[in-house]
């Protein structure tokens, strides 16, 4: 069973919102909502809904998706404990952009809007964190958007593999395991490429002896050749 995190002393993931904010806010924060804790498959954000609160996971992992013009959902995003979501609506009260839904079970507290907005007064440098973080997350979907039209499939695998180990890798025996449970179909969303593509580009890094796959999971055996074959630099996603 889950358990909510110590409200300070708990290290966050990497880019997250918590991870950016200082310790007296990140408590002030975590004291705002009301914690809930739901199992797997919860919708905690519904597309196309007017709804202002706010989310601020703290345990568990979530999927954001959207719905395309054929009806299907595309995978947009992960979001994983530390992370804050519906902020967008809650500060321009326009409908939800996106769904939100729990990957497994997980912790998150809900904020009414009044009250982040004062924390967002009180606190002016987490301000300027929620800028900083919707501005990487605004840098990340452009550069999906440049990586689909200007380079192959293989290249786009390998960025978006890069830019996983840094948000959801952790260091295995035999290199970085993302701890992401993702199908082929949620990485051909991610990537802008058919399922059959996705397959042949996996069979090539592996072939590289860039990552090994099993259900679901993916490990990076090599890092830095991953990194150089997406040209990437050491400071890229």
């Amino acid at each position: 069973m889950l358990r909510p995190r110590d409200l300070a002393g708990d290290t966050w993931p990497y880019g997250t919102f918590l991870q950016r904010l200082a310790p007296r806010e990140r408590t002030a924060l975590l004291r705002l909502g009301v914690r809930r804790q739901v199992p797997a498959g919860q919708i905690v954000i519904h597309e196309g809904v007017r709804e202002t609160h706010l989310v601020l996971l703290e345990e568990g992992l979530t999927k954001v998706t959207a719905t395309l013009p054929d009806g299907r959902p595309a995978l947009l995003s992960l979001r994983v404990g530390g992370d804050l979501v519906g902020e967008m609506s809650a500060l321009n009260n326009e409908p939800r952009s996106a769904t939100v839904t729990t990957c497994g079970p997980a912790i998150y507290s809900v904020i009414q809007p009044d009250r982040f907005k004062r924390f967002l007064k009180e606190h002016p440098d987490a301000a300027l964190e929620l800028a900083a973080m919707v501005s990487d997350r605004l840098r990340w979907s452009n550069r999906r958007r440049i990586d689909f039209t200007s380079y192959s499939v293989k290249l786009r695998v390998a960025r978006v593999i890069a830019d996983l180990c840094r948000s959801h890798g952790r260091q295995g025996p035999d290199g970085v395991i993302i701890d992401v449970r993702l199908t082929q179909p949620d990485l051909a969303t991610i990537c802008g490429a058919s399922e059959t593509a996705i397959q042949k580009a996996l069979r090539e890094l592996r072939s590289d002896g860039l990552v090994d796959t099993d259900y679901r999971r993916i490990t990076v055996c090599d890092l830095p050749g991953l990194r150089e074959l997406g040209e990437l630099e050491s400071d890229d996603g």
